[in-house]
């Protein structure tokens, strides 16, 4: 960890808090012990440390009832719990979190993951990965080694253990890899569909998780008049397209169709609107306390010279992705690819510049890159971007994600 924290760790094994302790002292952290829970209590009260590691199975008052007395006393407030525990079972997880733990790990704990996971805790941060970047079809090759090749699917990451995907296109399978190597044994996610175009679901089907008992995952994204979510997911899987049937899954799998709302999930604000694009396609912006990231693919923003230029809906857009930290969106051509392609659904970098330099966008994430442009191509967009906004004197960064890239917002 870069950063120097205060623990402070009860567990009724001394050998337990031994390991732990040097673990946090050798990389500079200031650490607080007890083996008794009910004398940690007014110690933890006292020190107010920045996280607390706690036991589940202890005398006297167990992990449970200690989280749920820390979490009345509004001094600690901005304290950080982390239930660490031998039992492996789905309730006791479910009830550590219900009773306000921010994470629950279980034993043997890997020592070597453990401070980045507390960091991420700590300071709550959100991890979006990049499994997909490419538009309309994928294209492996020796020309797209350094963006790849895969076609559309982000991931956001809460420190609660909250899960989304966003599109399902070949680059989820990458996610299935990344999810089946670090054995997960229980996986819940909600699943968010842009529109139900091939290059945003074609891949769902091969999605390993979805196969397999005790996972739980819910499909949600826009109707299309009157086929609901649950009927164009199936359809690709009716055994003449794919050989594998949708109740065929061994996952709990639920289906949800959106229109324009908001809602919201354990504290976690989603907002969609309605895109320009071919058929109904939504945009989400996700909002977690005071971070906002914004995925905004399949769209098409026309320029004034155009006779379809509609203020209102620009205006509307605009709202839409106002002072995102991330905005992710589709730039799917160069100025001189569009005059071509004007009605395609997708958007210019130079209309693209202009709506993250008026809405004040932190950073502008290329996305939805047309099958045709190379690695160059998309570095030559890249520096156009750029150029762009420092001639609109905008504080927005700029940069085009690869597959499997991470960050932390």
């Amino acid at each position: 960890m870069g950063k120097k924290y205060r623990f402070f760790l009860v567990d009724d094994d001394p050998n337990i808090i031994e390991l732990f302790s040097t673990v946090l002292k050798t990389d500079g952290h200031t650490v607080f012990r007890n083996t008794s829970s009910v004398a940690a209590l007014p110690q933890i009260i006292e020190k107010k440390p920045d996280c607390v590691l706690l036991d589940i199975m202890m005398p006297e008052i167990d992990g449970f009832e200690l989280c749920k007395r820390l979490k009345v006393e509004q001094s600690l407030d901005q304290m950080k719990i982390v239930m660490i525990s031998g039992k492996t079972y789905e309730y006791d997880r479910q009830h550590a979190l219900a009773l306000g733990a921010d994470d629950f790990i279980t034993k043997p704990v890997e020592v070597a993951k453990l401070l980045g996971r507390l960091e991420r805790i700590i300071d709550d941060w959100i991890e979006l990965n990049y499994w997909g970047v490419r538009g309309t079809i994928p294209v492996p090759g020796e020309k797209t080694l350094k963006y790849g090749g895969n076609t559309s699917c982000i991931s956001l990451e809460f420190t609660r253990g909250n899960f989304f995907i966003f599109d399902a296109g070949t680059g989820i399978m990458l996610l299935s890899e990344h999810l089946m190597a670090r054995e997960r044994s229980r996986i819940e996610a909600k699943i968010f569909i842009s529109h139900p175009h091939w290059d945003h679901i074609n891949a769902l089907p091969f999605f390993t998780p979805l196969y397999m008992q005790g996972n739980e995952f819910e499909i949600c994204g826009p109707s299309q008049n009157e086929v609901k979510m649950r009927e164009l997911i199936s359809a690709q899987m009716d055994g003449m397209f794919f050989p594998i049937r949708i109740r065929e899954l061994g996952s709990r799998t639920y289906f949800h169709d959106l229109t324009e709302e908001q809602f919201e999930i354990d504290g976690i604000k989603v907002q969609t609107m309605l895109l320009n694009h071919p058929g109904h396609c939504l945009g989400y912006r996700v909002t977690y306390k005071d971070r906002s990231i914004c995925y905004v693919t399949d769209n098409e923003i026309y320029p004034k010279s155009s006779r379809f230029f509609n203020e209102n809906y620009n205006g509307k857009l605009k709202k839409f992705v106002l002072d995102a930290d991330i905005l992710i969106t589709d730039c799917t051509y160069s100025d001189k690819e569009y005059e071509t392609k004007i009605g395609w659904g997708h958007s210019s970098i130079s209309e693209v510049a202009g709506l993250a330099e008026r809405a004040r966008v932190k950073h502008l994430h290329l996305f939805h890159h047309d099958p045709e442009q190379t690695d160059d191509d998309i570095d030559s967009k890249l520096e156009s971007m750029r150029e762009m906004l420092v001639n609109r004197k905008s504080k927005t960064e700029c940069m085009a994600p690869k597959e499997k890239q991470r960050f932390f917002v």
